[in-house]
């Protein structure tokens, strides 16, 4: 995990990595637990019987799944301790180049694309690229907007 001591420091590193998180596996239960809170519980991502005769040959994760590790892989790839906390502010964009199956194991990546001073702290565009181990092809492409304050 990469430590920053203030805000003002990640200026001089937009273009630059700010770090990568640690290994998130995702297991059925995890994958299901997501079903259940989304209502989405189409047979790819929880009925491991008929996906092991589907398009991947298991159950896969749920794109939205996959983005909502966002803050978890944040969380271990870089802390700032000059900011009292840190809000979603939205996305640019997003894309899944290619499925997540059951078993996998995820981490992101994160690079800083932007830093601009808001009321109260600073607002930052984060390329996250998220590999699956293993695969060349990312799983996740996103471009994340979050304000820190001070």
């Amino acid at each position: 995990m990469r430590t920053f001591a203030t805000l003002d420091e990640l200026q001089s590193l937009v273009g630059q990595e700010l770090g990568s998180s640690d290994w998130i596996q995702l297991d059925q239960h995890r994958i299901d637990l997501f079903a259940d809170a989304t209502g989405d519980h189409q047979w790819i991502h929880v009925d491991p019987r008929r996906a092991a005769e589907g398009p991947f040959g298991a159950t896969v994760a749920h794109g939205f799944l996959t983005l909502s590790l966002l803050p978890e892989m944040s969380a271990s790839a870089f802390v700032i301790e000059g900011s009292r906390m840190g809000v979603n502010y939205g996305l640019n964009r997003v894309r899944f180049p290619s499925p997540v199956p059951v078993g996998s194991r995820l981490r992101g990546h994160f690079k800083l694309l932007s830093w601009e001073a808001v009321e109260g702290g600073v607002q930052m565009v984060l390329e996250v690229t998220m590999e699956r181990e293993g695969s060349a092809k990312p799983v996740c492409v996103a471009e994340s907007i979050v304000r820190r304050f001070v």
